[in-house]
Order: structure tokens, then sequence, then C-alpha cells
């Protein structure tokens, strides 16, 4: 057994931490969800990113990170053997699944000496800056289309618009970026969201063209745009068929203590800190939507503030930091029932998932997980803390500045848990299982992202939890992981920071410990569940820029 002990550092950053309220409901809430049900993933070595050979220049939290994976999407069709896997520095790799050869597709990354199409990248903060995210349209094989996300600096003295001078074969003609949609405060960085079609689908570097779809301001380097992703049962025909749902994070603003900024994921005339619900192609569903502002997208009638004056109609639910991650589960006994979840990670106290309902306001920023979210005076400055809901617990619909007269319930969450050692930091992405491990189906998995502790929850017990009362909780139950070094005997861990730690090390990672800003844990383990079409499980991690599969599970 090579289970960690817990460091006594943490516990007093933590009791530093934590004052009055905060500290007595997120440890006794943590403890009422003391899990009685565990299981133990085995996983093996799956794949290794190459590192860049800049990686140590950097002068900030990516010092010393290996590899900046961030997602992994299957290719569309049966017939298909490839994996589509981007990292935030830059590249969108294709990797050979039988030869496990690995190509760069595309480089979004050409700031500087780099070799990429955007000159603005910004992919130094950290976090998720770079190239953040992509997907395939559901009907890919036919029209090649896919859609990206990327993070830009409207201060780079260099031209936003592609540079086509290292992948020939994209046909940059035509162009054109986009006019930035405005968010109060002062503008930092702007997430970028491109489509792209393929003009052949078996292509191992990108051959086609690109079109800027929709450009956002944001306040900080934190919190953009996060996922993408479609309704997996639409149907041609459907209301929902090539729909595009995104998750676009606050920006740093719901944490800011300027009352304009700090409103902007409650106010509806802001695009951060929401659900985002638009038609991607022009030409599909023209009877049942509008043409957007920017003439390059179009927004469904039936959203839920389409007719509402003053506010944003691309919006499907709101009052959320940072949903960075979205999961659909479909009933598998009723095909016609299917639920979003989001990941969304906290400030405080919690981090949560939610199920994501059409015009729900999820109480961000006057509320985290199921507590109120206030700014306090402590000595001469401003912070955050939460503290019991309000008897009167409604929020006021804001469209602007000042608020509406009309008053909303906010929606709660089916699962969270604290800041504290047995939790974490961030809440990594979640799933439910419906792979080839029998004892895994059923099961809504997910991580944390800084201490790489992993856990499951029955999907039956989120979707029961979601009833409108804030104290019904999902039961989160601990996650074991079996791995073998390199060479050597599998052990037994409690969760995936020694794995990654050792990895890290072993590559050559310098620090002491893994690189990467937190507070309870020491370093990032940064990891993400991913679950292919094909039912394969992967965990990759940023830090020792790995990606392993999930080869079985034992429940205890």
């Amino acid at each position: 057994m090579n289970i960690k002990n817990e460091r006594k550092a943490k516990w007093e950053l933590v009791g530093k931490w934590f004052l009055g309220v905060a500290i007595y409901s997120a440890v006794t809430a943590f403890a009422a969800n003391t899990p009685s049900k565990e299981l133990t993933l085995r996983i093996r070595d799956y794949l290794t990113i190459p590192v860049a050979p800049d990686k140590r220049d950097f002068k900030s939290q990516n010092k010393s990170l290996l590899s900046r994976i961030n997602f992994i999407r299957e290719e569309p069709g049966a017939d298909r053997n490839r994996l589509f896997i981007s990292d935030l520095d830059g590249p969108l790799y294709i990797l050979d699944k039988r030869s496990k050869k690995l190509t760069t597709y595309l480089d979004f990354n050409g700031k500087g000496d780099r070799k990429g199409i955007f000159h603005r990248l910004m992919f130094e903060g950290g976090f998720a800056t770079g190239f953040i995210s992509f997907q395939f349209d559901p009907d890919y094989r036919r029209n090649g289309r896919f859609y990206t996300i990327h993070l830009e600096s409207p201060r780079i003295p260099a031209s936003p618009l592609p540079d086509n001078s290292n992948f020939p074969g994209f046909d940059t003609k035509g162009y054109e970026v986009t006019p930035a949609m405005r968010t109060p405060g002062r503008t930092m960085t702007e997430a970028v969201l491109v489509k792209w079609t393929d003009t052949n689908t078996a292509d191992t570097t990108f051959e086609g063209t690109a079109r800027e779809l929709m450009r956002v301001q944001l306040n900080t380097l934190i919190h953009p745009i996060g996922d993408l992703i479609f309704n997996p049962i639409a149907k041609p025909g459907d209301n929902d068929w090539r729909v595009l749902y995104i998750s676009c994070g606050d920006g740093g603003s719901g944490e800011m203590p300027n009352p304009v900024v700090r409103n902007n994921p409650q106010r509806l005339d802001t695009l951060v800190g929401k659900i985002l619900r638009i038609v991607p192609d022009l030409n599909e569903h023209q009877q049942s939507s509008t043409v957007s502002e920017n003439g390059r997208y179009r927004v469904p009638r039936d959203n839920p503030f389409a007719a509402k004056a003053g506010a944003r109609p691309e919006i499907w639910a709101y009052g959320l930091r940072n949903p960075h991650r979205m999961s659909w589960y479909v009933d598998p006994n009723d095909r016609k029932k299917d639920y979003l979840f989001a990941n969304v990670i906290g400030l405080e106290t919690w981090e949560t998932v939610v199920i994501v309902h059409k015009g729900a306001n999820y109480g961000y920023s006057e509320r985290e997980g199921n507590q109120q979210l206030s700014l306090v005076t402590q000595g001469t400055s401003k912070v955050n803390r939460v503290g019991p809901l309000p008897a009167d617990d409604r929020i006021p619909l804001r469209i602007g500045e000042e608020a509406t007269g009309e008053m909303v319930v906010p929606s709660y969450p089916v699962l969270e848990y604290g800041h504290v050692p047995e939790g974490g930091d961030a809440i990594s992405s979640g799933l439910v299982y419906q792979g080839k491990i029998a004892t895994l189906r059923g099961k809504y998995l997910f991580g944390d992202i800084t201490t790489g502790h992993i856990w499951w929850a029955d999907v039956k017990e989120m979707i029961a939890a979601d009833d409108g009362n804030p104290n019904t909780l999902a039961i989160i139950h601990p996650i074991h992981i079996f791995w073998a070094k390199p060479g050597g005997q599998e052990e037994e861990y409690s969760s995936y920071a020694p794995i990654a730690s050792a990895t890290y090390h072993a590559r050559g990672g310098e620090a002491e410990y893994l690189p990467g800003f937190a507070k309870v844990a020491n370093g990032r383990a940064d990891i993400r569940l991913i679950l292919v079409r094909t039912g394969e499980l992967f965990i990759l991690s940023k830090s020792d820029g790995m990606i392993r599969e999930v080869v079985g599970a034992v429940e205890h």
C-alpha cells in the first residue's frame, strides 16, 4: 500500500482559511457525506504526451508542467480509429489508436516565435488559458465541421487574423474577426469560438476553412468559455438537432468587490457566468430561430430569454462561476429523458455539480453551493465568505446594473464537496459511465483537479436531489486506484496525486511538489476524466503529461 498521508501544513492552511460558519458548514457537511461504498479503479499507462522544448521558460504557474492536455474526443464514425487530443499550449493532436502514432493536426499557438496560427493566443497564464476545447459537429462525417475555443489577448500588438504559413491547407481567405461581445469591467482577454470545415476528414493535417462565430470579453485570465456539447439524442428534425450548448465562465468577475462587475454572472445582458445555446449553422433551424447580432450564427426562439427586453437571447441558464465541464446523461430505460450536468468550480467553500435547466438561476455570485455568498469586512479588506441562506431565499433578476422588480428562486447543486483535505480546490470533469466495465455503469464519476481525489455518486440519487431543496444532496463515495510504475508492482493509491507526482519527477519535473496554484493541495494533479463513444475511460493529467486508461474496477 502506498497511500500518501496528508501533510500537517494543509490543515494549518485550512484552519487559517475557514472562519466561523464556513468552517462548521464545510466540515460537518463533508462528514455527513462520509462514503460507505468504495471502488478501486485499475489503470494503466496509455500515452505519453511530448513536452514542449520551451516549457520551463514560462514565468507562471505553467512552469514545469510537462503537458497541458485538456480534452480527448473520439472521431465520429464507426470505422474510424482516431482520437483527437487538445493541449492548452496550442496543439490539436491526432492519435492513431492502433499504431499510437501522434501527429499535429492544427496548432493554435502562433505567439512570438511559435509556428501556429493565432498570434494573440494567451496561453502562459495557467488554468484554462490557451487552446481550450473543441467539439465535433453531430453531422461531422457529412459536413467535416468541428468547433473550437481559444483565448486571445487584445493587448498583444499582433493581428487577430489567423496565419496559415505553417498550415498551407488552411484557406484563410474571407476569415473575419467578429466584434467582441461586451462584458462590464476591464477587458483582459477574449474567448473566441470558431467553426472549422475540413474538406477531407481523413486528413492528418487540417485542410479547409474557418469562420469565427463569437468573441466574448473577459475581465481576467480565468474562467473563459470552457466546454462545448451537443445533445446526443437529438436527430434531424428535432429542436435540438445541431444546437450547441456552451459553458461560459464568469471571467473572474463574480468574486470582485466592485458591485458592477461582481453582478456579471447574474446579469442577463452579459454572456459570462452562463450556459449558452445557439445554432452554429446559419442554414439550420431557419424557421425556429433568428440570426445573431453579429450575423454569424442563429439563436433558437425557444431559449428562455429570447423575447425578454435587454437580455441576451443566447442564454439558456445563468448564475454560474466556472461551469468548465458539461456532460449528458440519457436514461437507458427511457431515451426521452436526458439530463445536462455541469461541473462548477467554486470560490470560497464548495465544489459542485448542477443539473442544467432552461432559464434556471444557480445563484452565483450571491450563492455558492447551498449557502449564501457575501462580501464581508476583514481588517481593511473586503473578502468573500459563505453563510446560511436568507429566510427569503430569492435573488433579484438583473438586466443592466440595477435590479429589476422581479425576484427569482435559485436552483441548487445535486452534489458538492468542501475545500478540505478530503475534498479539494477545484472540481474536475464528471460523467455517467455507460461503457464496458459493468461495475461502473450508472455511476457518476468525477474528481478534483488539485488533490487528485476521485469519487462516484449514484446518478439516480443525483436526479432525485434535483428537488428544489438546497439540503438534498447525493452521497459521494471514494475511489481508490491500482497502478504500477513502469517495471514495478501494482500498488494502491487513495488519490491520483502521488501517481502524477511519481511520473512528473521520473520525466524530469523539477519542482519539489506538483506545480500549479492550489490552497488545499500542494500543487495540482490536474486530472480530467474522459469517456469516449467506444466506452473507453481515460484519466489525463497536465502535470505529468500522461493519459491513462481505466481497464477494470472492483467494488468493496
